[in-house]
């Protein structure tokens, strides 16, 4: 009995478990999801210690205006790839620079970050920013932009729109994404994070499909505040994100002359008429040859006599008188009376301005006539 008790417990047991892991079940974006300030542990030599099997090598060119700054930095690459036991060789000859694994080396993905280092070195990144590729948490992402768009005068205005006015586009992708951009010939070299990679190429690529970054970078800009806010953090941001619609600004030119297709008949078209119909239409043709000679020498006539009788009107045409002009006679202005007695006022006057002159005495006034009056009666 005892033996049973204990067998039917341990079902019960075994019941209540299943149940319990059936009715909390784990959501599939919690076990993807990476927690926060997790990070992962680097790559040592314990985790190897036998090394590699086999001897690895990259090689790359690059052109001749790197030459003397690769050959000044060259022994600072050398030492950042001795930590990981990487061989480099510069040859300034052929132009080419070429990595290489060695016995130390125990981690395998070594070589693959030095030949991106190499290929950044080549395409202009400076050596600062291109040793960061050694890092595990950092990726590179050479974007080759220049088969894009055919025409070479496009081309330089897409990607001089990508630069932005003295760089400010490209330090706004800068900011936003978290990796370093470099444009640099036909490529587009980013380095920086794996999420912001991603971003950075699609950048690039809308932008030479004349697309403007600001449009992108407006939608960057929302998505980073949005993945702040705890609340809206795992939900669609759809509603939040700009929608440009795409305009067709340029329309196209109509021609001045249109032409109009003709309507489609299953009827092939008339057969043009010859000389013998024409002259059967006419009766032309049951005429005896003096006859058709008589009626071709009276057209003749007909047009000579047309063309004589415009050639005389033309010529008539420089003897026919202009129309000439009617006169009108303009109204004289009306006399006006002259004021003699102030043009002899005017005389005295300008008599007197003349030098040498002697002074006119002036008109005697009415009071002066009543002053002489009263001394003689005195």
């Amino acid at each position: 009995m005892a033996s049973s008790t204990k067998g039917s417990s341990v079902k019960e047991t075994q019941k209540e478990t299943r149940f319990k892991k059936t009715a909390e079940p784990v959501a599939d974006a919690e076990l993807l999801t990476v927690p926060e300030g997790w990070k992962e542990p680097g790559f040592t030599k314990d985790d190897n210690p036998r090394g590699l099997l086999e001897e690895s090598s990259f090689a790359t060119l690059f052109p001749k205006y790197r030459e003397a700054y690769l050959k000044e930095c060259w022994p600072l690459v050398e030492k950042a790839l001795g930590e990981t036991h990487i061989k480099g060789t510069l040859d300034l000859i052929e132009g080419s620079v070429t990595v290489s694994t060695t016995k130390k080396t125990f981690d395998p993905y070594a070589i693959v970050r030095a030949r991106d280092l190499i290929k950044l070195l080549a395409r202009s990144v400076p050596f600062e920013q291109a040793v960061r590729i050694l890092q595990d948490d950092v990726a590179c992402d050479i974007i080759k932009v220049g088969t894009v768009v055919r025409n070479r005068e496009r081309f330089v205005k897409r990607r001089q729109r990508l630069i932005g006015p003295k760089g400010s586009t490209l330090k706004a992708l800068e900011l936003l994404t978290n990796c370093y951009v470099m444009v640099q010939g036909n490529t587009v070299s980013a380095l920086g994070p794996f999420s912001g990679l991603k971003e950075v190429r699609k950048v690039v690529m809308d932008t030479m499909k004349n697309i403007h970054p600001i449009y992108n970078i407006k939608a960057l800009m929302i998505k980073q505040e949005l993945s702040r806010d705890a609340e809206l953090k795992n939900q669609s941001w759809e509603r939040f994100l700009p929608r440009f619609r795409q305009k067709n600004v340029s329309k196209r030119r109509e021609p001045q002359k249109k032409s109009k297709k003709k309507e489609y008949t299953p009827f092939p078209p008339q057969p043009p008429e010859s000389k013998v119909d024409r002259e059967l239409a006419s009766g032309e043709f049951f005429l005896q040859e003096t006859e058709k000679k008589r009626m071709k020498l009276q057209e003749v006539k007909a047009k000579q006599a047309e063309q004589v009788s415009k050639r005389q009107e033309e010529r008539k045409k420089a003897f026919v008188p202009p129309k000439e002009k009617v006169f009108v006679q303009k109204s004289l202005p009306k006399e006006e009376k002259l004021d003699i007695e102030a043009l002899k006022v005017k005389v005295k006057k300008a008599k007197t301005k003349k030098l040498g002159a002697p002074p006119i005495p002036a008109p005697p006034t009415p009071l002066d006539k009543k002053k002489k009056k009263k001394r003689g009666e005195l």
